[in-house]
């Protein structure tokens, strides 16, 4: 019995298995599936106002706006290249505020400020949305808009009459929509040269800091002035259009623009400034810039006590770019002790100049160059400027004769051409310092060019310890004449990096006569330096006619 009652039993497993199979294969086929209702979609304006305020902010960019891409991968990059990012932030922080710091060190009793501590901490930032423009240059445009509330380690220490204080800022929170633009784009990686960062609006900044112990953030009133101070402060040196420029590549690998033209100013008169002084006047001058340009501003006389000035004075800006390039003039009041006010500023494009005619402004001086700024509806005065643009001739450049070339000259004075041709144009004189070879000091070698031309001197950057710098800076001059019969005096220093007797030291000399350079066009020479005993400089020269 118990044997055929298991055998059985697995027999009427096995037929109601089958039976089981078919019968739910009919009922999955021939069966109607039941209707899933859709869930509720309602748009957002129709939420309740609690309920929108919620979800609001926690909606990332890249859905409010579509032109914003997500970039978690960038995020996830960033995350892990962010000890990395502090060190070189932190080192670049440290480059950029060492000259700002030494502006102030003597004023108000301040004997030295620096940098104690200085870490962006471990918490980086977060990139809620991408946006990549598109444009005709040869560039990369970028919009990020990001968010930082970090934990960083920033203390400052101020001397101040014998007194050691310690500034601490903590829980920094930054909330800012820049616009970063990578140009020119280079053949050479990382394939730009530079960085250019602009704001396209004023950023959010949130911090305490602490000084002597205690969060001054916390005195009534105190927080919203200086939360106010900052946004004007950083929204007056980056808004757009005004940028910061952070190099890259070196000017040697980089495509950089070259001059071509220059810019002829007659700075008139001023008419009803404001008043700054106490007796009711001003003491006004103006600084003239260009756009995109690197260079020192040049600055008119100042004219003391007068609200209605006039200068009459001449300047020369050398102009790389004629279509984005645009003259910068600002009218700031002299003072005697702190920083001078600016009265009021105005921004001419170059591009509504006509090729060598003289054009007069009449500039209604503003605050800066927001115009949804209401302060720009305050009446500043007026500048009056005259404008003429005188573009190179494009034949002005030669490369023909025996200083288009690539050689070596025996002596420190260069030889005088031969021809009998002596222009009579304005233009403007290009000399590129590439490097030195075999030079070698005494006591360090710490080499730097030092150039002198007409009085003035201009000097490279300090490359330690080689005997063979490569500087690759050029400096231009603005002539109304040829510099048919002058010379230019290059030294070659070595600067010591301790304290010393000897901070100097000469490492060789050469003047170079500009005759050939005037009638060629163009020298490109290495020339053995005088009082060395191996040593030579590589100097590229160029005269360009306006």
């Amino acid at each position: 019995m118990g044997f055929s009652d298991t055998v059985l039993e697995i027999f009427g497993l096995g037929i109601g298995s089958l039976i089981g199979l078919v019968l739910g294969f009919f009922l999955f086929i021939y069966s109607e599936p039941k209707k899933v209702k859709d869930p509720a979609i309602r748009p957002l304006h129709e939420l309740e106002k609690s309920n929108l305020e919620d979800i609001l902010a926690e909606i990332p960019l890249w859905i409010k706006c579509p032109d914003y891409d997500r970039v978690d991968w960038l995020n996830k990059f960033v995350w892990d290249m962010w000890p990395y990012l502090d060190k070189a932030i932190c080192s670049t922080i440290r480059s950029m505020a060492q000259p700002i710091f030494a502006e102030y060190i003597g004023q108000y009793h301040i004997e030295a400020i620096e940098f104690d501590e200085l870490s962006l901490g471990t918490l980086p930032p977060i990139v809620y949305g991408l946006k990549v423009c598109e444009t005709n240059e040869n560039e990369l445009v970028m919009e990020p808009a990001f968010r930082w509330a970090g934990n960083p380690n920033i203390v400052l220490v101020l001397k101040l009459l014998s007194l050691r204080i310690k500034i601490q800022l903590v829980d920094l929170q930054v909330f800012a929509a820049p616009r970063i633009t990578l140009k020119p784009l280079v053949p050479t990686f990382p394939c730009f040269a530079n960085i250019v960062v602009s704001l396209l609006e004023k950023p959010h900044v949130d911090f305490g800091m602490n000084i002597l112990g205690g969060d001054i953030m916390s005195i009534p009133g105190l927080y919203r002035f200086i939360q106010e101070t900052i946004k004007k402060q950083v929204a007056g040196l980056y808004l757009w259009p005004r940028t910061l420029e952070i190099p890259i590549l070196d000017a040697s690998t980089a495509a950089i623009k070259k001059p071509v033209g220059i810019l002829q100013v007659k700075v008139v008169r001023a008419l009803k400034l404001l008043r700054m002084d106490f007796l009711g006047t001003s003491d006004p001058y103006v600084k003239l810039s260009l756009t995109e340009d690197r260079l020192p501003a040049k600055k008119t006389t100042i004219k003391m006590k007068s609200l209605n000035p006039e200068w009459n004075e001449k300047f020369k800006l050398i102009v790389k770019d004629p279509h984005s390039q645009g003259l910068e003039l600002q009218v700031y009041d002299w003072d005697k002790v702190g920083r001078h006010d600016r009265l009021g500023m105005q921004l001419i494009p170059l591009q509504v100049l006509t090729p060598g005619e003289t054009k007069e402004f009449v500039l209604d001086l503003v605050k800066n160059t927001n115009l949804n700024d209401p302060q720009n509806k305050k009446r500043r005065g007026q500048l009056v400027v005259e404008l003429t643009y005188v573009p190179f001739k494009l034949d002005s450049v030669t490369s023909n004769g025996p200083g288009g070339g690539y050689g070596k000259t025996e002596s420190g004075i260069s030889r005088s051409s031969d021809s009998g041709e002596t222009p009579d144009e304005a233009g403007l004189l290009s000399v590129m310092i590439v490097g030195a070879e075999e030079v070698e000091g005494e006591h360090h070698n710490n080499p730097y060019a030092l150039l002198c031309f007409k009085g003035e001197e201009k000097k490279t950057k300090v490359i330690k310890k080689s005997r063979n710098p490569n500087w690759n800076e050029d400096f231009q001059f603005t002539l109304d004449e040829p510099p048919l019969h002058e010379k230019i005096h290059i030294e070659v220093l070595s600067k010591s990096r301790a304290l010393s007797f000897r901070a100097k030291e000469s490492l060789g000399y050469v003047e170079i006569n500009l005759n050939d350079v005037v009638h060629n066009g163009r020298m490109n020479q290495k020339y053995h330096l005088i009082d060395s005993k191996n040593g030579q400089l590589h100097v590229e020269l160029s005269w360009t006619k306006a």
